[in-house]
């Protein structure tokens, strides 16, 4: 199962530079890659808006 950003997204890029996978893209509001994201849970733990959920 991989994570998703929901609207909370302030768009800061935290959890763009601790993905080890590379699964997140920047825009308003951020993206995961379902089909890369291996699930580790780094990006939800760094996520200052606790934007980042389990899918």
């Amino acid at each position: 199962m991989a994570h998703k950003i929901t609207s909370n997204c302030a768009a800061c890029g935290t959890c763009i530079d601790e993905c080890p996978v590379g699964a997140i893209s920047a825009g308003d509001i951020y993206k995961i890659d379902a089909n890369a994201c291996v699930d580790c849970g780094t990006c939800a733990g760094v996520c200052p808006m606790g934007a980042i959920v389990q899918e």
